[in-house]
């Protein structure tokens, strides 16, 4: 493997790098997107729970709160339903904008370094085909065999780039997939608390819209 590396020549370098950088992010993002973490159903039921038995109050929207992103964004329309339907709309969409953006955190670098890899690795192949190319001016092409293993060494870097390239790009596309579909559980139960809060869907112990 070493060899391999080392026949890659000094742009291995930023594409290994380029690799630690994707597969930390893969990791982190793994266990962060958890849809039991993100947008829990049980936070939704225990807290049409304590709305029918008029349980809550600041301790509770604290911990509500500080419990998951779907949290944050339950907590900031309970705090300001007071003061209307609209004005707590408002808040849930201004917490959600927060909350979505710490989701897609790092997502931005993992499609560059979907997008860098493969170019890396091209420029390590150009920059190797120079060296063979210059090798063919000053011995000919007489020895087949050297060229033949200038070429394929050209070559390493490309394979590396591109091999770690897809990867990135498949999990880069499956995480936005999971923070649209994360995205579209928080709006569907903060929408479901407003109609809860004013009015316009009674409470039971599972939330779901009863007349």
């Amino acid at each position: 493997m070493y060899e391999l590396l080392k026949a890659g020549g000094l742009i291995m370098i930023p594409i290994l790098l380029c690799s630690v950088v994707a597969l930390a992010i893969i990791i982190e993002r793994f266990w962060t997107l958890r849809p039991q973490k993100v947008a829990p159903r049980s936070i939704v039921n225990d807290l049409m729970a304590r709305l029918k038995k008029k349980e809550l109050n600041g301790k509770t929207l604290k911990d509500l709160q500080q419990s998951t992103p779907l949290g944050r964004v339950l907590a900031a329309g309970l705090i300001n339903a007071k003061h209307g339907r609209e004005i707590m709309k408002e808040s849930i969409e201004e917490e959600a904008s927060h909350v979505v953006h710490e989701l897609e955190r790092f997502l931005t670098a993992l499609g560059s370094v979907a997008a860098i890899t493969p170019l890396l690795g091209l420029l390590g192949t150009v920059i190797g085909m120079i060296d063979v190319f210059a090798e063919i001016q000053i011995a000919g092409t007489g020895n087949t065999q050297a060229l033949a293993g200038g070429i394929s060494k050209a070559l390493i870097t490309t394979a590396v780039g591109l091999t770690i390239a897809i990867p990135a790009l498949v999990c880069h596309r499956y995480f936005q997939r999971r923070v649209d579909e994360l995205v579209v559980e928080m709006e569907q139960q903060a929408l479901k608390l407003v109609e809860v809060v004013h009015g316009d869907r009674d409470v039971d112990m599972s939330g779901v819209k009863s007349k």
